[in-house]
């Protein structure tokens, strides 16, 4: 092989590599922190959504600014998953001091603005808590805040010969806990028990 490419080869190479430190490491040269997995979470969760609540009133992220929101995306004929976790939110929220309770919003947005009418949410939310609050929305505006939250959902295929309204949807089922300025902070499972959110809550909320 010529001495030139000899030369030109290890070149190469080290640009490519400083090139993908760059890439992949972009505060490794700046003296930039790394962020953390929590700071990424922060960044991949919530945003700007616009919707209509149980009152028929059209609400934004920001009318709940300064207070933490308790997020849980579900629909009203589910048979059993949200029924279940808006419970343990309920109960949740129902052991927590009232100085702390004071401070959270519980809010459960439905990805079944088809069906899920605004005098629908009116009787489903505020059955599992006084303070709770429906939303819903254009099937645009649902479309909107799933993605802001990186939700899933979808509609399952219905039997043939079935009521083509009694279909069921496939979704997240995680209760998201947003701080003051709307963003992430932790999130629940369908698996935590009451105790264990209303402890976190007021651990993090005081």
């Amino acid at each position: 092989m010529p001495k030139s490419k000899l030369i030109i080869l290890p070149t190469i190479l080290m640009a490519a590599i400083l090139a993908l430190l760059l890439v992949f490491y972009p505060g490794l040269f700046t003296g930039e922190k790394p962020r953390t997995a929590l700071e990424n979470t922060k960044a991949l969760i919530g945003g700007p959504f616009s919707l209509t609540d149980h009152h028929g009133k059209t609400v934004t992220e920001a009318d709940f600014k300064g207070k933490y929101m308790l997020i849980y995306f579900g629909y009203t004929y589910c048979p059993d998953v949200c029924p279940t976790e808006l419970q343990i939110m309920a109960d949740a929220l129902d052991r927590v001091p009232p100085e702390t309770l004071a401070e959270v919003v519980p809010l459960f947005i439905s990805v079944d603005p088809a069906r899920d009418s605004i005098e629908i949410l009116a009787q489903y939310a505020p059955a599992f808590h006084p303070n709770m609050v429906g939303l819903t929305g254009t099937p645009d505006q649902v479309k909107t805040v799933k993605k802001a939250y990186r939700v899933y959902s979808a509609i399952d295929k219905v039997e043939e010969g079935a009521d083509p309204q009694a279909y069921l949807v496939s979704h997240t089922s995680y209760t998201y806990l947003m701080d003051r300025n709307g963003e992430y902070v932790t999130h629940f499972t369908s698996q935590t028990d009451p105790e264990v959110m209303a402890k976190r809550l007021q651990d993090i909320i005081g």
